[in-house]
């Protein structure tokens, strides 16, 4: 038996239409759904297992952060090639030679004095010596010896001050003992500045091409101009023309006056 009104039972339809559902949430506290979801999530409710889990969390991250940003600082040799990252370890090694080599001589030097029984003629021997290579490294006599020439050519006029300054002290680390630049001697306290006609070396003018005579091991000399980023590479990059040969004698002739120095006087 069905409980849906039919007209064929001549009874009148019911009044009004059928009740609409409860739209209402069936939950007593009046809350919606939002409302309960918010509820059940805060304030969070942490056991001691998940603090744990979640400070392990931190950590590993905080270190994955510093590994990254470690990883990821430049590094001029970042992008060398193998070659040329051995060309720089042997480089390395030569110096550490050279100053060996000469920690080995000084003491030589000083056993001869020692063991010298005129040693007051061994001494005047080893300052007539000491006398020549500091005139070298001073620039107040002329010196050869194997060595490179350097060339660079500034057709587009874009050689600058620091350019040859770079130069001058990659050349310096490599070991250089004696430098000339066109007709100036450099030395310790040589400096170089932007002209108005060029680059000036010590208040002289100079004008391209820029021609260091440098006195030295090739071996070295070379490669320490040709790193990767380093002179040559630089200044191909702005265009200037680098020429670099190899001599068994380099003869460094330009001269310095030899000044008397103001205020500074020998303790000896």
């Amino acid at each position: 038996m069905s409980d849906s009104w039919s007209p064929q039972n001549g009874d009148s339809a019911p009044d009004g239409p059928p009740p609409a559902p409860d739209a209402r949430p069936a939950a007593g506290d009046g809350r919606t759904g939002r409302q309960r979801l918010l509820a059940a999530l805060w304030p969070p409710r942490l056991g001691r297992g998940q603090l744990v889990v979640g400070l392990l969390l931190f950590i590993v991250g905080l270190g994955l952060a510093i590994q990254v940003t470690s990883t990821g600082s430049s590094s001029a040799l970042r992008g060398a090639r193998q070659e040329d990252l051995v060309r720089i370890l042997d480089e390395l090694d030569d110096r550490k030679q050279r100053l060996e080599e000469e920690k080995s001589r000084l003491e030589d030097q000083k056993a001869e004095l020692e063991n010298s029984t005129d040693q007051a003629e061994e001494a005047r021997r080893q300052n007539a010596l000491r006398e020549k290579q500091l005139g070298v490294l001073a620039g107040t006599v002329a010196a050869e010896g194997p060595g490179i020439h350097l060339t660079v050519g500034d057709p587009h006029g874009i050689v600058e001050a620091d350019m040859l300054l770079n130069t001058i002290q990659e050349l310096r680390a490599a070991g250089a003992e004696a430098i000339q630049i066109n007709d100036v001697r450099v030395v310790a306290s040589s400096y170089v500045e932007d002209g108005a006609d060029g680059v000036s070396v010590d208040g002289q003018e100079l004008t391209a091409p820029y021609v260091f005579k440098a006195i030295g091991r090739p071996a070295d000399l070379e490669p320490a101009l040709r790193i990767p980023g380093g002179v040559v590479q630089t200044m191909e990059k702005e265009q200037a023309t680098v020429q670099i040969e190899p001599q068994d004698k380099v003869v460094v002739d330009a001269l310095r006056d030899a000044k008397r120095p103001d205020y500074a006087r020998s303790s000896s």
